[in-house]
């Protein structure tokens, strides 16, 4: 049997958190349109990003699953990942998701994505990333500490 506190106890799924925006973004635009003022090139260059996005969310996943750690922040951890995207950031999943965001933004030119990123990536932030770091030092210790001194949050 698990121990039900060898968890971070986020506040939700981050998959969940991106997609209540891109939600929010498909309503908030059918009550109130707000187009983003680009042009062709930037809507291709928002296309890139979310390319680039998926396969940087994917990299790390199987970073993850060759560490033979949990991905679901609703399970204990039982590693720390160092190899992959993990050698520049420490959360390459939730960069990724936030660039799909901001790609999608800028591909349809629907501005409230960006708009509700600001909360989303608030949410992440308090509700997510410091409740996992803080999991990570309990379970992990000094080998948590070094990789955190090396290895920046975000990018």
């Amino acid at each position: 049997m698990t121990d039900p506190s060898d968890k971070p106890n986020v506040v939700a799924l981050p998959p969940l958190i991106y997609l209540a925006a891109l939600v929010g973004t498909f309503v908030m635009n059918a009550l109130l349109p707000l187009r983003l003022p680009v042009g062709t090139l930037v809507g291709w260059a928002g296309g890139g990003l979310m390319v680039a996005a998926v396969g940087l969310a994917i990299t790390a996943r199987r970073a993850f699953a060759r560490a033979g750690t949990n991905v679901n922040p609703m399970q204990p951890a039982t590693a720390i990942v160092a190899s992959g995207p993990y050698r520049w950031t420490r959360n390459p999943m939730y960069a990724g998701m936030t660039a799909l965001l901001v790609g999608f933004s800028l591909t349809t030119r629907m501005a409230w994505a960006l708009i509700l990123l600001a909360p989303v990536l608030a949410i992440m932030h308090w509700g997510v990333v410091l409740r996992e770091e803080r999991y990570l030092t309990r379970k992990f210790g000094a080998e948590y500490e070094a990789y955190r001194a090396q290895v920046r949050r975000y990018l």
